[in-house]
């Protein structure tokens, strides 16, 4: 999940470089609620199927080629190093549902409480950074 989160937080970044001003401004003013949103659906997503998924890295090692140079002679031999690699793995792990239950009111309820916000600073952005129409 922390690797997802990440990634979607890079993109998020890569995407904010995007677009208008209006755009940015708008993007910036409802961050925490697309994070919510996210939260939301994957809350909702682990009780209807009884289980979340877990990832951690596992790293493991594997046997490469570590010639870093051309021209090798007919009589030279490659040189192998044993390198690491890391792959992540997500399986499932079991919920507790009365918890998974209260987490999603309470996010449901923080969401609820940064939407008048956001449509306040949404509003802002568009009377700093009118667009024509």
């Amino acid at each position: 999940m922390r690797n997802q989160s990440a990634f979607a937080l890079a993109l998020i970044t890569l995407l904010a470089a995007c677009g208008t001003p209006q755009e940015q401004c708008i993007r910036t003013a409802t961050r925490e609620l697309r994070t919510l949103d996210m939260l939301i659906a994957e809350t909702e997503a682990s009780l209807a199927r009884g289980y979340t998924y877990e990832t951690r890295e596992v790293v493991r090692h594997v046997w490469t080629r570590c010639d870093d140079f051309v021209g090798l002679g007919p009589h030279h031999h490659r040189r192998m190093c044993f390198e690491p690699v890391t792959d992540t793995v997500r399986h499932p792990v079991a919920i507790d549902p009365t918890v998974e239950n209260r987490k999603l009111a309470a996010l449901k309820d923080r969401r609820a409480a940064l939407a008048a916000r956001a449509r306040v600073e949404v509003d802002a952005c568009r009377a700093r950074f009118p667009e024509d129409q």
